[in-house]
């Protein structure tokens, strides 16, 4: 193996562990010790900061900062992120679309021929139905709050309503959620001292404060976005008892449309909202288990006469 084949495999190993014994990759890369120390040294030229620490327990790492490492992809994994790349080119994210395709480009141009015909197979064969009008978000806005919450750091932003009304917020965030049509940040509220979800095409000029935080008994992100988006902003909730397992109902029916709570091994408790009711008789007579509707009484009406229509028909 030559020098330069050598030092990216070398750079491939020390991206794949925290930490490696300056033993192993000798062995690893079939030199001496000293090969290796040499190497690091010439990677440190060319400005990868791998860190060196001797003793027991020590090693080389591969620092933060310096130059961009070079991606070395197995098969599968390569084809793996040219198709999230193309799928990534029509995502709300603003500011994604154009940076997706020409990492695209790139990774084309360098793909084995057998692995750009997998790629081309894959992606002539992939239609995306439209999404209708949905909220776009700053690719800048959404990277500063994933790493607020990534460092459980506070965030302060500005934050418009869902009627227009603008505010100041300072939150503990959590996790960000996205439900495949919408964004959202789940957060403790400072100055409310309540959990909050938010709209991240709401969210202005985010900020991280520095000041770090711990969380005692946090909600679940995913049930918390649930419960706001498919439950609270609606007018009528419905009540429905079905005949299954929670574990099954929460596989087959959107979390983003449908609350699941078990009741016992074989049933559980669906809620759903609308603002009216044809909505909820629409959702209803979707639900594959038999069922029993527990509120509201109007409901169980409107869904009688669809069946005896349905019947008499």
């Amino acid at each position: 193996m030559d020098t330069a084949a050598r030092l990216l495999r070398l750079l491939s190993l020390l991206q794949t562990r925290p930490q490696w014994d300056g033993a192993e990759l000798a062995e690893r890369l079939a030199v001496t010790p000293r090969t290796v120390r040499r190497d690091v040294t010439r990677l440190r030229s060319l400005g990868y900061p791998v860190e060196a620490e001797a003793g027991i327990g020590g090693g080389y790492r591969l620092g933060t900062g310096g130059h961009l490492p070079p991606l070395l992809l197995e098969d599968e994994e390569a084809v793996a992120v040219a198709v999230g790349l193309r799928v990534a080119t029509t995502t709300t994210v603003s500011g994604v679309e154009e940076a997706s395709i020409s990492a695209l480009t790139k990774l084309q141009q360098v793909l084995p021929a057998r692995l750009r015909d997998r790629v081309a197979a894959i992606g002539a064969e992939i239609s995306q139905l439209p999404q209708g009008e949905l909220p776009t978000i700053d690719a800048d806005v959404l990277a500063t709050l994933a790493a607020a919450c990534r460092h459980t750091e506070g965030l302060r932003f500005g934050y418009r309503s869902h009627d227009g009304t603008p505010s100041d917020r300072r939150v503990e965030p959590l996790q960000i959620v996205h439900t495949g049509r919408r964004w959202y940040l789940v957060a403790r509220d400072r100055d409310r001292q309540a959990w909050r979800s938010f709209r991240v095409d709401r969210i202005t000029a985010p900020e991280r404060t520095g000041v770090r935080h711990r969380f005692d008994d946090p909600p679940d992100p995913i049930a918390f976005v649930a419960e706001g988006a498919g439950v609270a902003p609606w007018d009528i909730v419905a009540r429905v008892r079905a005949q299954v397992d929670a574990e099954t109902a929460q596989r087959v029916l959107p979390a983003t449309e449908v609350i699941v709570s078990p009741i016992d091994a074989t049933s559980c408790e669906l809620r759903f909202g609308a603002n009216d009711l044809g909505p909820l008789v629409f959702q209803t007579t979707r639900i594959p288990w038999p069922f029993e509707i527990l509120d509201p009484p109007e409901l169980r009406a409107a869904v009688h006469r669809i069946g005896q229509r349905l019947l008499d028909s």
